[in-house]
Protein backbone atom coordinates (compact mmCIF):
# COMPACT_ATOMS: atom_id res chain seq x y z
CA UNK A 1 0.00 0.00 0.00
CA UNK A 2 1.03 3.68 -0.76
CA UNK A 3 0.84 6.37 1.32
CA UNK A 4 0.11 9.59 0.47
CA UNK A 5 -0.33 12.97 2.02
CA UNK A 6 -3.68 14.66 0.82
CA UNK A 7 -4.02 18.35 1.37
CA UNK A 8 -7.65 19.58 3.26
CA UNK A 9 -9.44 22.18 0.62
CA UNK A 10 -12.04 24.77 1.89
CA UNK A 11 -14.91 24.49 0.28
CA UNK A 12 -17.44 27.15 1.89
CA UNK A 13 -17.91 26.36 5.50
CA UNK A 14 -16.58 22.66 5.30
CA UNK A 15 -13.15 21.24 4.01
CA UNK A 16 -12.77 18.35 1.01
CA UNK A 17 -9.88 15.94 0.10
CA UNK A 18 -9.85 15.49 -3.37
CA UNK A 19 -8.99 11.43 -4.17
CA UNK A 20 -6.57 10.94 -7.27
CA UNK A 21 -8.10 9.15 -10.18
CA UNK A 22 -6.17 6.23 -9.83
CA UNK A 23 -7.34 5.38 -6.45
CA UNK A 24 -11.19 6.36 -8.24
CA UNK A 25 -10.63 4.17 -10.63
CA UNK A 26 -9.47 1.34 -8.94
CA UNK A 27 -12.01 1.09 -6.07
CA UNK A 28 -14.40 1.86 -8.25
CA UNK A 29 -16.12 5.31 -6.40
CA UNK A 30 -18.23 6.48 -8.28
CA UNK A 31 -21.24 9.20 -7.20
CA UNK A 32 -21.14 8.59 -3.31
CA UNK A 33 -18.62 7.25 -0.94
CA UNK A 34 -19.34 5.29 2.42
CA UNK A 35 -17.41 6.87 5.34
CA UNK A 36 -16.48 4.79 8.62
CA UNK A 37 -15.44 6.14 11.67
CA UNK A 38 -13.51 3.59 13.24
CA UNK A 39 -12.45 5.82 15.75
CA UNK A 40 -8.35 5.61 15.23
CA UNK A 41 -9.11 5.62 11.27
CA UNK A 42 -11.30 6.33 8.97
CA UNK A 43 -12.05 4.31 5.95
CA UNK A 44 -14.36 5.27 2.77
CA UNK A 45 -15.71 2.39 0.97
CA UNK A 46 -17.65 2.23 -2.41
CA UNK A 47 -21.60 2.62 -2.02
CA UNK A 48 -21.58 -0.59 -5.00
CA UNK A 49 -20.94 -3.95 -4.17
CA UNK A 50 -16.62 -4.19 -5.34
CA UNK A 51 -16.07 -7.38 -7.81
CA UNK A 52 -14.93 -10.18 -5.87
CA UNK A 53 -11.40 -11.24 -7.43
CA UNK A 54 -10.52 -15.29 -8.40
CA UNK A 55 -7.32 -16.46 -6.38
CA UNK A 56 -5.86 -16.05 -10.48
CA UNK A 57 -6.58 -12.31 -10.28
CA UNK A 58 -6.04 -11.84 -6.94
CA UNK A 59 -2.05 -13.72 -7.49
CA UNK A 60 -1.61 -11.51 -10.80
CA UNK A 61 -2.66 -8.01 -8.86
CA UNK A 62 -0.13 -9.11 -6.03
CA UNK A 63 2.73 -10.08 -9.32
CA UNK A 64 2.16 -6.43 -10.41
CA UNK A 65 2.31 -4.86 -7.22
CA UNK A 66 5.54 -6.57 -6.86
CA UNK A 67 4.34 -7.42 -3.53
CA UNK A 68 6.79 -9.36 -1.06
CA UNK A 69 5.95 -12.90 -1.22
CA UNK A 70 9.16 -13.80 0.96
CA UNK A 71 6.41 -15.14 4.09
CA UNK A 72 4.94 -17.53 1.71
CA UNK A 73 7.16 -20.66 2.97
CA UNK A 74 6.39 -20.25 6.35
CA UNK A 75 2.74 -20.81 5.82
CA UNK A 76 2.44 -23.13 3.21
CA UNK A 77 2.87 -25.81 5.46
CA UNK A 78 -0.13 -24.93 7.19
CA UNK A 79 -2.41 -27.05 5.33
CA UNK A 80 -4.14 -24.66 3.61
CA UNK A 81 -3.70 -25.37 -0.10
CA UNK A 82 -1.43 -27.58 -1.52
CA UNK A 83 1.12 -26.60 -3.81
CA UNK A 84 -0.30 -28.54 -7.28
CA UNK A 85 -3.09 -26.08 -6.61
CA UNK A 86 -1.07 -23.40 -8.00
CA UNK A 87 0.98 -25.32 -10.50
CA UNK A 88 -1.09 -23.99 -13.29
CA UNK A 89 -0.54 -20.28 -12.87
CA UNK A 90 2.47 -18.79 -13.97
CA UNK A 91 5.15 -17.19 -11.97
CA UNK A 92 5.42 -13.71 -11.70
CA UNK A 93 7.83 -12.98 -13.89
CA UNK A 94 5.84 -13.69 -16.58
CA UNK A 95 2.57 -12.16 -15.87
CA UNK A 96 1.84 -9.55 -18.34
CA UNK A 97 -0.53 -6.49 -16.20
CA UNK A 98 -3.88 -6.35 -17.09
CA UNK A 99 -5.21 -2.70 -18.62
CA UNK A 100 -7.22 -0.89 -15.74
CA UNK A 101 -10.81 -1.26 -16.22
CA UNK A 102 -12.88 1.77 -16.80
Amino acid sequence: MKTQTLPLKRIGRSQAVCLPAAVIRRYHFKTELILEDRGHEVVLRSVEPQPQLSWSETYREMAVANEDWADWNAVSSDGVGDANEWSHIPPPSLIKPRRARK
